[in-house]
Formats: C-alpha cells, sequence, structure tokens
C-alpha cells in the first residue's frame, strides 16, 4: 500500500495486495432473522412465468415440513400477493418491519403489501428501486427460513446486481419458455450469474407444452422446446417443463397458489432437498 493511499480504490491505479483482495459486499439480515439458503428465481424477459415458479417452488418445499419464504424483488411488478390471495398489508415497529404469512405459513415481502392500493404505480428510478429490495433484505424481520427464494424482476439490470452483490444467494434458478429467441436470453442470465459467481442450480421452461383433456395428446402450442440444446450447450440441468394448464391459472388469478395440484418441480425441490437439514 502506498504511503498516500486515500484508502479510495475506485481513484486508484495501484496494484496493492489491499486492493486485489476481494471484498465482501454482502449486508447482514435482520438480526432477528435466521436464514438458511437464499434462492433467486430469475428470467432474461419478462411474460415466462418466474412469480409462478417462484410461488410454486416455495409451496412445494413448505408442503415438505420447510418454513419457506419469498421476497418479491419485482418491485415495479409484484404479482406475488396476488398469487397468495394476500389482502392483509405487513406492518412494523421500531425493531423493523414483518412480512405477511400465507394461509400455509409462508412469509412474504413485497412491495404491495406496503402500499396503500395494489393497483398504485411505482415510478421509482432504478437506485430507489435497488435500494428498497435491498431493505427487504436488511429491515425484514423474517424470522427462521429454511428456503428464501426471490421473485427477481426480467433482465440483467439494477436490481439483479443489488441482489447478487448484497444478498449472499446460495443459486439460481433460471425460467424460461419455449420460443427459440429464449435461447440468446438465458446465455445472458447464466452469463451474469458466471459473472457475479453465483451456482446456477438449472432451468425450468414453463408453457412447454398443452396437455388435451380429451385424447391425452400433448401439444407445443408455443412452439418446440429448445430447452434440453440450452441446457446441454452451458452444461446444466433441467429441472421441469411446466406444462399450459388452465387450473393452475385459475389457482393464481384466485390467490390459491397453495392448493395447486402436481408433481413438475419435484424434482427441483429434491435438489433444494438435498442443501438444508431439516
Amino acid at each position: 500500500m502506498s504511503e498516500q493511499c486515500s484508502g479510495n480504490c475506485g481513484a486508484c491505479g495501484e496494484e496493492c495486495a489491499e486492493r486485489t483482495e476481494s471484498q465482501d459486499l454482502h449486508e447482514s439480515p435482520h438480526e432477528l432473522s435466521k436464514i438458511k439458503k437464499v434462492i433467486a428465481v430469475v428470467s432474461g424477459k419478462g411474460g415466462v412465468g418466474k412469480s409462478l415458479v417462484t410461488s410454486m417452488l416455495a409451496v412445494t418445499m413448505n408442503r415438505r415440513g420447510y418454513h419457506s419464504a419469498v421476497l418479491d424483488a419485482d418491485v415495479t411488478g409484484p404479482s406475488i400477493p396476488k398469487m397468495f390471495g394476500l389482502k392483509e398489508k405487513a406492518s412494523g415497529s421500531d425493531v423493523g418491519i414483518f412480512p405477511v404469512r400465507t394461509k400455509t405459513g409462508i412469509d412474504i415481502m413485497s412491495i404491495n403489501l406496503l402500499l396503500p392500493n395494489d393497483t398504485d404505480p411505482v415510478v421509482w428510478r432504478g437506485p430507489l428501486i435497488a435500494g428498497t429490495v435491498k431493505q427487504f433484505w436488511t429491515d425484514v424481520i423474517w424470522g427462521d427460513v429454511d428456503y428464501m427464494f426471490i421473485d427477481m424482476p426480467p433482465g440483467t439490470g439494477d436490481v439483479p446486481l443489488t441482489v447478487f452483490q448484497s444478498i449472499p444467494v446460495d443459486g439460481i434458478i433460471v425460467v424460461t419458455s419455449p420460443q427459440e429467441l429464449v435461447s440468446m436470453i438465458v446465455a445472458k442470465a447464466v452469463k451474469m450469474a458466471e459473472m457475479m459467481n453465483i451456482p446456477i442450480l438449472g432451468l425450468v421452461e414453463n408453457l412447454s407444452y398443452f396437455k388435451c383433456p380429451d385424447n391425452g395428446k400433448e401439444y407445443r402450442i408455443f412452439g418446440e422446446s429448445h430447452i434440453d440444446e440450452i441446457a446441454k450447450e452451458h452444461n446444466l440441468q433441467v429441472l421441469a417443463k411446466l406444462p399450459v394448464d388452465p387450473d393452475l391459472s385459475l389457482n393464481c388469478d384466485k390467490g390459491l397458489i397453495e392448493l395447486f395440484v402436481g408433481s413438475w418441480l419435484d424434482e427441483a425441490a429434491d435438489l433444494l432437498d438435498s442443501k438444508v437439514e431439516k
């Protein structure tokens, strides 16, 4: 270190030992929170069912006896409270903010749980949105959580960068759809995860097929799947292929995602199951 060192590495060109040492930029959660594993659910584009997969993963792990939580980081397009049918608003005290608990015991924090009206738009610039997400981690009293799932906004902008730098994410699940253009978008998400040195647990394809109730045949109404090719290209595991299911859509619309019936995410749950001891 130079004798004239000001401590501001950003304005310095010296390659001293102190500069090259990696720094842990992760923020600590609230002192009353104990969170074992953090899983971020990401997508390169919107509209592929990322919030659906996040909700179903939280429900699936909750059914296996774990305490699940969802941090809704999609501040400008929050849909998690609607899927769980939450009407109650989050409360707080001098100590911190309390998440809202669902009927089956899943803790949720979302900007819509703080706004007076669910339809109020969040017209904020990127830094303010990113700061809000960070506060969901540092100021919310989560208690004992086995799995926290973070519903990320689409893309690779301010909020994903803030989450990956500020929160100790243990793994990423990438949600895709069958369209061929998705391969390029998935590549962007994968490369960002690699840049941030966060392991990718696998891929989940939504809208993969429609199973006709009359003849039992599967129809690829959004085109042929490319997820196996994408997984092979990036040496990733395909965790699930979710169908177009009217009942599942109805559960989301009515706020009854906790009642969904299906074993599509069992393989993903088995993978997560091995990472936390009950």
